[in-house]
């Protein structure tokens, strides 16, 4: 037995004792539902742990998710669904099934070769299930900016996509407007609807120039992060508070924290 092998093994084992008849209050009294809220903050500490590009923190964070994993099969197994074994089956039966070009003889040599392989494949799969919609197979409870990211390159692959960004550009344009009209206007009922809009069309402007929106904005939420704390900590040396310094002052601080 591999030493990686043994020590899944033994994982497994902490995992069956913490969730057994003798095992740990909480662990044991857990559902798939509150469950939930700590899948998704695992999933955003690893998130977190590789902008920070630490392999220290990426490891034990990596762990926690890996754990949030085996305790939902867990429950599944205590429900006679399915355990941690046929979900590693169905995954490695997944990831041969979706790459002919690797276990059969077949030759893909690029990316973009591999992902419209990947779409079509799934595209079969989807025939045995219950999708019924292009849009079925996109989790309900992603974060929006990612959802839109996701509903569009769906939409896209179905043909339903402008030819080029300079109409996406226009789309834009045309957005924006609304959203300006209902401001001035006063229509308070509509902004929300047409800032939703103006997102959903910048969204796909980033799918036309192939960037990741939900990464775009996280970077740029870290950059904000960095230079408002650099504001900070420059106006605690200067022995005031934020609300004692003046806009133009911390505009001028935000431009030396930019050139940091």
């Amino acid at each position: 037995m591999s030493d990686t092998t043994e020590s899944f093994r033994k994982l497994i084992e902490v995992v069956d004792t913490l969730m057994g008849e003798n095992g740990c209050p909480w662990d044991i009294v857990q559902t798939r539902e509150s469950l939930k809220p700590f899948l998704v903050e695992e999933t955003y500490e690893v998130l977190e742990a590789l902008d920070a590009n630490d392999p220290e923190k990426i490891k034990d964070e990596l762990g926690d998710l890996l754990y949030q994993i085996l305790f939902h099969s867990k429950i599944s197994s205590r429900s006679n669904e399915f355990d941690i074994r046929d979900v590693l089956e169905n995954l490695k039966e997944k990831m041969v099934r979706r790459h002919p070009h690797i276990f059969k003889d077949e030759t893909l040599n690029t990316p973009d070769q591999v992902i419209q392989q990947w779409e079509e494949i799934k595209k079969k799969e989807k025939i045995h299930s219950n999708h019924n919609s292009a849009l079925d197979s996109v989790p309900k409870h992603l974060p929006s900016l990612l959802k839109a990211q996701k509903l569009q390159k769906k939409a896209a692959k179905e043909g339903f996509d402008w030819d080029n960004v300079s109409d996406v550009f226009k789309k834009l344009d045309e957005e924006v407007a609304e959203f300006k009209e209902a401001i001035l206007e006063g229509k308070d009922a509509d902004i929300q609807g047409e800032l939703g809009d103006i997102l959903f069309v910048l969204v796909n402007i980033a799918k036309f120039k192939k960037v990741d929106a939900e990464e775009a904005l996280r970077s740029t939420n870290n950059k904000f992060i960095k230079r408002f704390q650099y504001i900070e900590q420059q106006v605690v040396k200067q022995g005031k508070t934020l609300k004692e310094t003046s806009l133009e002052e911390m505009e001028r601080l935000w431009q030396d924290a930019k050139k940091q």
